[in-house]
């Protein structure tokens, strides 16, 4: 018995806002609106993130079944066998040939399927073509954050005293912070400010000192140019970080802060920090004054390399990280985590520097990019194209251990109609078929429409999908290219097609 991973069942409340919020948000609509909630990705999820999913124990291949109501939970597969039959291309193309075709995608559809054991690629439909794959191209950048970044480090954040009464904040790459206390088995809100804030006034409890000052340190990652370094890739609309679509990136943040459609997040992330840990300071010191001292100069200078560390906290691994902007498309997060990597590497940092990391990563592994252009790490900007031939060998390849750093992630996909950025999705007939059983990576920008992932057939035969849809007609629209793709994919989930 070859033992997938899974995640535990639970349950999940249905939020009667969801149709009010889609509603708004295709009506206001901006090419990157749809890409950041999948309609946005994770309409339902964003408000809070979605925990990291546990093993599963072994155990039998449920039937698939209609989408529980409030409360209850989605049976999720956690066991294949061996020997289970490989499906054949004539029987595949039998069965998807008229969902590929279906009106509401369009006329321009990539389609690849694959084994998942042996990496064969099983069906195809113009799966050569360069199409605009909107956020599945995260998979991509993820191939080389993986590959350089140690999936099991951590991002520290820390708290330096210069002299009694001077602190500096220095940021790590977490912007995952929670305001208050953290939670040490969360992804996001691992490390507290308020944990920072008490470390501290234990480390300085007999320093009789009446006023604190904390500033920043925002050196680490901090791309070229910086303090001048531009907050976010040219190609991203301004219109939609101010909407709260996306967010700017910076090497530090709060979990609670991230944006939700008319919601922004701040414009500065680091000083939202400040003040918070300014404040839990003060709860935890309440004897002594403790105030900011924030400018641009200041948040440019590294703390002293001889000042006494007062408090430290680690993030979730780098593999938690990267899973969480995958399961929430989370286009700031992947730019920082890309961030990250290219400097490690040896790259300069900026944007389009780090959008070349991920091709010459690519190119370096062996993988033909020919039709792909990127033009950031997230897929958010106009203009970028690849494949789904690519995308299908880098997902087949995760899954058989061979993009190892990759593997986790691409396991940990969100799964159908239980969390992510499918959360909201397969839950009705058809597509409820694959409820449980399939997982994805969303890509959803204004006319397009992708999904990237796994399931197992009817035969429990473990199977690699992708399908982009690029031209999808505007009279139909996104939600109908989208159930056109819940549906594909039950499609392929139901058939055994031997």
């Amino acid at each position: 018995m070859r033992i997938r991973r899974g995640v535990v069942s639970r349950g999940y409340a249905v939020r009667r806002s969801a149709t009010v919020l889609v509603v708004a948000v295709l009506a206001l609509g901006g090419y990157g609106a749809a890409d950041v909630y999948d309609v946005v990705p994770g309409i339902l999820t964003r408000d809070r993130p979605t925990p990291l999913p546990a093993p599963a124990t072994p155990g039998p291949t449920p039937t698939p079944v209609a989408l529980p109501t409030a409360a209850a939970a989605i049976p999720v597969l956690a066991a294949l066998a061996d020997d289970a039959p490989v499906p054949s291309t004539a029987a595949l193309k039998k069965a998807l040939d008229a969902a590929v075709a279906d009106p509401a995608l369009g006329p321009s559809v990539g389609v690849s399927i694959r084994d998942a054991a042996t990496g064969k690629e099983l069906y195809a439909r113009g799966a050569d073509a360069p199409r605009v794959i909107a956020s599945a191209q995260k998979i991509l950048a993820a191939v080389a954050i993986s590959s350089e970044l140690d999936p099991r480090a951590r991002m520290t954040t820390e708290v330096r005293m210069v002299a009694p009464g001077e602190l500096v904040l220095v940021a790590g790459g977490d912007t995952l912070l929670a305001r208050e206390a953290g939670d040490p088995d969360a992804t996001a809100g691992r490390v507290g400010l308020r944990d920072l804030a008490e470390q501290v006034a234990a480390a300085v409890g007999e320093e009789p000192v009446e006023r604190w000052t904390v500033r920043l340190d925002l050196t680490y990652a901090a791309g070229p140019g910086y303090p001048d370094t531009p907050t976010y890739p040219t190609g991203w609309a301004p219109g939609d970080v101010a909407a709260g679509f996306t967010q700017t990136v910076a090497m530090i943040g709060l979990a609670d802060e991230r944006p939700k459609p008319y919601e922004p997040s701040p414009m500065d992330p680091a000083a939202s920090v400040l003040d918070a840990f300014v404040g839990e300071l003060q709860r935890a010191i309440p004897d002594a004054t403790v105030t900011a001292d924030d400018i641009p100069d200041l948040r440019a200078t590294p703390a002293p390399t001889e000042a006494t560390v007062v408090a430290r906290g680690q993030s979730a691994a780098y593999r938690d990280v990267l899973a969480e902007a995958l399961d929430t498309s989370d286009n700031a997060l992947t730019e920082n985590l890309a961030r990250q990597a290219a400097l490690q590497a040896g790259r300069d940092g900026s944007f389009a520097d780090n959008a070349a990391f991920v091709v010459d990563t690519l190119k370096a592994k062996g993988y033909d990019l020919t039709g792909t252009t990127l033009l950031d790490t997230s897929g958010l900007t106009r203009g970028q194209t690849s494949t789904a031939a690519l995308l299908s060998q880098v997902t087949a390849e995760a899954l058989a251990g061979k993009l190892p750093g990759l593997q986790d992630v691409i396991a940990r996909l969100p799964v159908a109609g239980l969390d992510g950025t499918l959360f909201d999705r397969f839950r009705t007939e058809p597509a409820n078929a694959a409820a449980g059983v399939a997982r994805a990576k969303t890509g959803t920008l204004t006319g397009i429409s992708s999904l990237v992932g796994t399931t197992v057939d009817a035969d429990e035969r473990e199977l690699t999908f992708v399908i982009v849809a690029d031209q999808v007609p505007a009279s139909s629209g996104t939600l109908a290219a989208r159930a056109a793709l819940d549906r594909f994919v039950a499609t392929l989930t139901a058939c055994g097609c031997r």
